[in-house]
């Protein structure tokens, strides 16, 4: 099966209106572009769960800080298109820039809260732009359930916000991170590693883990961050932009791990910008209180 591609909002329109005229279920998964597993792993998701799948492709030049980076960003729409015919994508949208922000385009949606602070405070401006184009491509597709992953975990929950706080008609649902065979997260970024930060980047995810032990096994969060981005810097990596702990519900700071929490961690290996996280298990007095309760 082909995947069709739809540059048009009209056109996509149409298309979904006929859809739900056959009372079909609908799904969408926002990408970027330059598709790996991760990616492919929503897709079969929505597939699980929709009808139709809407997969979307805009490098959105709104979320990016530098003008370098958003140059040096990689766009493989025909091998984007090629990889979703495989899996069963109904369509592409794949929208300009131009189309998606016309001359005299003046409305930003910006959230609060969740977006302070990690990628926030690094990439200034990052998540309003990111909120004002996944805001649109929601309302563009219409779409009953829309799949993230949790690899850009900050991300998510600024996702599941706006759809609250702005009553948008639509399901969220995270599909957990992929990862490599040696442990590295999926990310479109990898492909600008060398082969000697490629071999040296799945520490990161390996840091992380021992952090989380150390955690779960009563060490002070202080000590226990403090060691991890020692260790981080110690394997290679130039610069730890964050190695945090956040409440995974609303990504508080922690200081303590008293609740259900996340280890988040942003770094620079070279001139690539690797950012990963895992879910750090209570230590066992603290379940069983939560138990308990």
């Amino acid at each position: 099966m082909s995947t069709a591609i739809v540059r048009i909002v009209s056109e996509l329109r149409s298309i979904v209106a006929a859809w739900r005229r056959e009372g079909l279920r609908i799904a969408v998964v926002p990408t970027m572009g330059a598709l790996h597993e991760g990616h492919l792993s929503l897709v079969r998701a929505a597939l699980a769960k929709a009808d139709r799948v809407i997969v979307t492709l805009f490098v959105n030049p709104r979320q990016f800080n530098n003008a370098a980076d958003l140059a040096a960003y990689p766009r493989t729409e025909h091998d984007d298109a090629a990889k979703l015919a495989t899996v069963g994508a109904h369509i592409l949208y794949a929208p300009n820039a131009a189309d998606m922000y016309p001359q005299g385009f003046a409305t930003t949606v910006s959230v609060g809260g969740v977006s302070e602070g990690l990628c926030g405070t690094f990439r200034p401006g990052h998540f309003d732009g990111v909120a004002t184009v996944v805001t649109k491509l929601l309302l563009q597709t219409g779409a009953d359930l829309a799949f993230f992953g949790e690899k850009d975990f900050q991300q998510l929950q600024v996702v599941r916000q706006l759809v609250r706080d702005l009553d948008i008609p639509i399901e969220i649902i995270a599909g957990p991170t992929v990862r490599e065979a040696d442990g590295l997260a999926m990310s479109s970024r990898n492909a600008r590693l060398s082969l000697a930060e490629r071999n040296r980047a799945p520490r990161l995810a390996e840091i992380l883990v021992q952090t989380a032990r150390r955690l779960s096994s009563g060490e002070s969060v202080q000590r226990a961050l403090s060691l991890g981005r020692d260790a981080i810097l110690a394997v290679g990596f130039s610069k730890v932009e964050y190695l945090e702990l956040r409440a995974d519900s609303d990504l508080a700071p922690l200081h303590t791990l008293d609740r259900p929490a996340r280890l988040l961690v942003a770094a620079w290996l070279g001139q690539t910008r690797l950012i990963d996280n895992f879910q750090v298990p209570l230590p066992r007095a603290a379940a069983l209180h939560q138990t308990a309760a």
